[in-house]
């Protein structure tokens, strides 16, 4: 059965359904799968990973008492790997019923989550593939839990709906099994807002939002956000490619993340991010909040770039096994130059708080070694087993093809400018058209460039893409009127640490990364340490002929500069597997450097700067 069968009468049966009912108390989703003409030999599984997140997760680490049957008749259900398994003799005749639970306590916008106050899921970690059946509908009901248990329960999904309730519980369909696992669910009493965008229906839904919350701020900005996001693509030259949007945000105490979707975005923030009641007036944004509009523009614009035009080997997911790509670089690096530079555009930040932004990103790569080990070309590979299983040595072997291909847009957008013939913005659209929304490779990027360039591009690609050198940041945002100045960076980026927060109680520091190359590194610090405190060597200089102090203990680094005074050398006396060490930490005679971005002597930026 081919997707073009999809169009049918409400209420005939689907190829595929699931029905999905909570269990609050037991934290569990319990799932029942109905196949209406199943092969004799049934094969089923369960993504190990899920788009837009590139790391395998083995979803079915969380499954639990799988069982298979047709009417009463048991069938046995062999699991053949390690996220599959088959139906043994099925009559293809007869519907086949598989019954499973899901595990679900991960607050993360990547599985499930359920408990008595929400609930929560992306498809991936919950519904087992039918395989041979990917394109044929699939439909899921779900089921309302008892009020008794959760009063004033919603539903929120960006599927079509075929019978629901007010509430949005009910019944729902897709396409076909990767529109399923794309459209994330959220259960609970949140509070829910509309607004249009360019004529594009667009829902925001928040869970646990404080009394605070200024739902109408929110509604105003990311409307404001969308706009510049749909102007960006197509201008009023085109339609966006979706009829319908829904942000699905979950507040914690602590949190921040995003995950992408075809007709929807899920997001978490911490609850103090949100805009408040009488906060700061429209066009001004705190910090958190201008942080959480930053992520909401940058998952909004993946509804273009990534979840439409994507890498060829995003052509098909396939979701038992890791899908390579070398261009995340392009993907989340570009997606992440624009996210902020929409908000500027909005008028939601100004000039400085850009600027600021912007130099943020600079400093983060800059400050890492591994931009002179890996590519972010190589980066983009590599994400499967590097980027998103960080540890202590992380910052030297690695970088990020979010921040680095931030950087590479920036360089080639202020390039294209600064000769004339195009911009960054127009190579998109152009890229959008040749590709028409769907896959493509750097070749593509490259042809374009040297179309509207006129001129190749594949030099600057190689170097900066597929090559370990810095970028030429510094001249390029001269030539646009942006001046850097140097300042002082912190003592750990000095000394070149990066250090959990102190433990006050014991007085010690504990040493999470060493950056290769720094002082910290040259005296033999290692990750794991706990920096106790500090002596200053035999003969050193001290304040006053009576003073007897040895050595200081440490709570904090920022200490270090109270007790070692004047001196260049001293003792760093660390813990290392309970036995203590004295390394000897030359101190250096001037801090590290980071950049500050500023607009050289005028109010605003230069002609043709990309903020504009």
């Amino acid at each position: 059965m081919s997707a073009k069968t999809t169009r049918r009468p409400p209420g005939s049966p689907a190829a595929v359904h699931y029905a999905v009912a909570l269990d609050l108390r037991a934290h569990r989703y319990c799932i029942t799968l109905s196949i209406a003409r199943p092969d004799e030999a049934q094969r089923l599984s369960l993504p190990v990973w899920i788009p837009g997140s590139y790391l395998v997760r083995d979803f079915s680490g969380q499954l639990l008492r799988i069982s298979a049957s047709q009417g009463e008749r048991a069938l046995d259900l062999r699991q053949t790997g390690k996220c599959d398994w088959q139906a043994e003799r099925a009559n293809p005749q007869r519907p086949l019923r598989v019954r499973y639970e899901v595990f679900a306590r991960d607050a993360s916008v990547r599985t499930a989550w359920l408990d008595a106050g929400r609930g929560f899921f992306n498809g991936a970690s919950l519904f087992l593939q039918v395989h041979g059946q990917q394109d044929a509908p699939h439909t899921l009901q779900i089921d309302p839990p008892p009020a008794s248990a959760a009063a004033g329960w919603q539903l929120a999904t960006a599927l079509p709906p075929l019978r629901t309730r007010k509430n949005g519980f009910g019944s729902y369909r897709a396409e076909n099994y990767d529109e399923l696992v794309d459209s994330p669910v959220e259960m609970g009493p949140f509070w829910r807002g509309e607004f249009v965008a360019r004529g594009v229906p667009h829902s925001f839904v928040v869970a646990a939002a404080p009394a605070s919350f200024d739902g109408a701020r929110l509604l105003a900005d990311v409307r404001r956000v969308c706009e510049a996001a749909i102007d960006f693509w197509h201008g009023g030259k085109g339609k966006p490619p979706h009829k319908r949007y829904l942000f699905l945000l979950n507040t914690l105490a602590e949190g921040y993340g995003g995950l992408e979707h075809r007709h929807s975005t899920a997001l978490l923030c911490a609850r103090q991010d949100l805009p408040r009641q009488g906060g700061a007036p429209a066009g001004h944004c705190a910090e958190g909040y201008a942080r959480l509009l930053g992520l909401i523009s940058h998952e909004y614009f993946h509804t273009w770039n990534v979840k439409r035009l994507r890498p060829l080997e995003f052509a098909r997911y396939d979701y038992g096994r890791e899908n390579l790509t070398p261009l995340l670089w392009f993907f989340e690096g570009f997606t992440s130059y624009y996210d902020d530079l929409l908000l500027r555009r909005a008028g939601l930040i100004d000039d400085a708080a850009y600027l600021r932004l912007l130099g943020k990103c600079i400093n983060q790569v800059l400050q890492a070694p591994g931009r002179k080990v890996q590519s972010v070309a190589q980066a983009s590979v590599d994400a499967w087993v590097k980027y998103y299983r960080p540890d202590a040595n992380t910052p030297n072997a690695t970088i990020s093809y979010y921040s680095k291909g931030a950087l590479v847009a920036l360089c080639l957008d202020l390039t294209l400018r600064q000769e004339g013939k195009t911009t960054l913005d127009e190579v998109m659209r152009a890229l959008w058209r040749r590709c028409r929304g769907g896959p493509m490779q750097e070749a593509d990027l490259l042809a374009v460039l040297a179309d509207l360039a006129g001129r190749p591009f594949a030099p600057e690609i190689r170097r900066w893409v597929h090559g370990t050198q810095d970028l030429p940041l510094q001249p390029l945002l001269a030539a646009h009127g942006v001046r850097v100045l140097q300042e002082a960076a912190p003592l750990t980026q000095t000394l070149g640490l990066r250090v959990a927060q102190s433990c006050a109680a014991t007085g010690s520091i504990a040493i999470e990364t060493v950056l290769d190359g720094s002082p910290a590194w040259q005296a033999g610090f290692a990750p794991g340490d706990e920096w106790l405190g500090m002596e200053l060597p035999p003969g050193a200089k001290r304040a006053g002929k009576s003073a007897r102090a040895q050595g200081w203990r440490l709570k904090t680094l920022d200490e270090l500069p109270l007790y070692a005074g004047a001196a260049r050398k001293i003792v760093a006396l660390v813990a290392r597997d309970r036995q203590l060490l004295r390394l000897p930490l030359a101190l250096p005679g001037s801090p590290a450097k980071v950049w500050r971005l500023t607009f050289d002597g005028a109010a605003a930026p230069a002609t043709g700067w990309p903020g504009r």
